[in-house]
């Protein structure tokens, strides 16, 4: 929670942007209803005339109130509902509640928006509840925000704007079931050997796990609350298990880091980004309930996939064996110990001992054992168990931006599915130049990723007129991904501590966050205060 001081302005604010609304949001069909009746009344005396004036005129006035009430509740339900950025939801809901003239007081708690109107005329007071879930659906989200511009430049009524949300919240899904499903499979399929070094068999199987993750998550989760309190940790050890024991075939065809990391990218807490921004945005109480869901998450994520291979190598002693071999041969440690006394004792310095005790420690990898990012690639085998070679990622790249996009309900038909994967696939180039430069610094890396995106949703959306937010936000999950693959994270049962992609996952949220911020102060240093800030992250 935050104080009204420091809830900041929004772009669109009508005290910014110098809006004056003519008719405070009013309804041209209450404005001619409101006429109609005034003409039936010219066959009446005067004092009827009179009388009946004034209950229409307070009728009018109350209709009016209650319709941008109406308005202002549906759009924070909307905002909610389709994912915006919720340390922007507040001040979206000041400028909309300024620009129609209503008295009112906005508190954004996780999941719940308190919505207060005032009456100055009877001292008195309203307060509504608006407690609601949902998912990102870009394309709803950007007609939301279009319908939210036009109120606050006085270009649409209320009452129409109500209206056309209503009619997007009961919307069905743009894409069906198992459309959404087919997208999960190839998404799995392609980061596989984009970010966790998965071969062309690998990513099959990677692909069939996001599947029937994607199906339940649809389904029962949906269905079932009971079952989604432990839906994380169910399907992370399934997946664990199942590329644990393609693993331990003896062959070592398919990769368990590859398949069991790009298996879970589907649910991977990407988004919950946003907990980071508003801690940054100094939204002390969401920003914090929100960060440690998001660490609790992965932790449940990364203990699913280790209870599930653990619990294979429970059963399969060879390949628990085996496994204890490749780790102590990976690196090998060499200690040195011994004795040196000085032979010449009349040349020996004060400050120089001339007997004593020494050891030397050598640590190295073996060339021979053939591992990268954790998988077992020996040159001789085919093309297919492989990593993908260099070239492959200007197609790989592209095809896992536009899934990425649809994934989140954005349409294709639109401009900005290729703005998105423009920014998406700079973001990815940005990322690993980065790596190439900078070593096991996964929060740099991923600032330096988030820079590129920020820089350029934000330049796009003031030259363009768009929605910066839902054009960077493919390019911002896509660095989640590539961040985790940096910092070790495809590899979290060969380190034997599900853990490591918590904090992971901290170090590339904090590195995203700062390059978003940075991206944005540097936009908003050049042009007005108008054009300074777009409905961004």
């Amino acid at each position: 929670m935050r104080a009204p001081s420091s809830v900041g302005y929004d772009p669109d604010d009508p005290k910014l942007t110098g809006v004056v609304a003519a008719a405070a949001g009013d309804d041209p069909e209450d404005a001619e209803s409101q006429c109609r009746q005034q003409m039936n009344l010219q066959y009446t005396t005067y004092r009827q005339r009179r009388k009946e004036a004034q209950k229409i005129r307070i009728q009018f006035n109350v209709t009016s109130i209650l319709n941008r009430q109406q308005f202002i509740m549906r759009l924070a339900r909307s905002l909610m509902t389709f994912g915006a950025p919720s340390h922007r939801i507040e001040s979206q809901l000041v400028a909309a509640a300024r620009i129609l003239e209503v008295d009112a007081e906005f508190i954004h708690l996780p999941n719940l928006i308190l919505v207060c109107f005032g009456d100055p005329e009877t001292k008195t007071s309203e307060t509504h509840f608006l407690r609601c879930s949902g998912r990102l659906a870009l394309g709803n989200l950007h007609r939301v925000h279009q319908i939210y511009r036009r109120v606050v430049h006085d270009e649409m009524s209320a009452r129409a704007a109500t209206e056309e949300l209503r009619q997007i919240l009961e919307s069905r899904p743009i894409y069906g079931l198992w459309a959404r499903c087919f997208i999960a499979f190839w998404l799995s399929a392609l980061i596989c050997p984009l970010a966790f070094g998965g071969s062309f068999v690998d990513m099959f199987i990677a692909g069939s796990g996001a599947f029937v993750l994607s199906a339940l998550q649809l389904t029962v989760v949906a269905k079932s609350s009971l079952y989604a309190n432990v839906f994380e940790i169910t399907i992370g050890i399934f997946i664990s298990f199942v590329a644990r024991a393609l693993d331990g075939i003896h062959s070592q065809i398919f990769c368990y880091s590859a398949i069991s990391s790009a298996g879970i990218v589907g649910i991977l807490p990407g988004y919950l980004i946003r907990g980071s921004l508003e801690l940054a945005s100094k939204n002390i109480l969401c920003g914090s309930v929100k960060m440690v869901y998001a660490l609790i998450y992965t932790l449940f994520l990364g203990f699913g996939l280790q209870i599930g291979s653990d619990l294979y190598l429970l059963f399969d002693v060879k390949a628990r064996h085996h496994i204890a071999v490749i780790n102590a041969a990976l690196a090998r440690t060499i200690i040195y110990t011994g004795t040196f006394a000085v032979d010449n004792g009349t040349g020996a310095l004060p400050d120089i001992p001339s007997s004593g005790t020494f050891s030397f420690t050598n640590s190295t990898t073996l060339p021979g054992m053939h591992m990268q990012q954790g998988c077992y690639r020996p040159p001789e085998r085919g093309w297919f168990l492989q990593p993908f070679p260099f070239w492959s990622q200007f197609i790989t790249v592209p095809l896992f931006s536009v899934l990425s996009s649809l994934s989140n309900l954005q349409p294709w038909r639109e401009l900005d599915l290729a703005v998105m994967v423009v920014i998406s696939c700079i973001s990815y180039a940005a990322n690993k130049a980065a790596n190439h430069f900078i070593f096991n610094r996964s929060d740099v890396v991923s600032a330096i990723g988030a820079f590129a995106v920020g820089l350029l949703g934000n330049v796009y959306s003031r030259i363009f007129g768009g929605t910066a937010f839902t054009v960077m936000v493919t390019g911002v999950l896509f660095l989640v991904p590539s961040g985790l693959s940096q910092a070790g994270g495809g590899a979290i049962a060969a380190s034997g501590n599900g853990i490591d992609i918590g904090s992971a996952m901290i170090a590339v949220t904090i590195g995203i966050t700062v390059g978003l911020f940075m991206s944005q102060a540097l936009v908003y240093m050049f042009g007005t205060r108008k054009n300074a800030a777009m409905f961004s992250f």
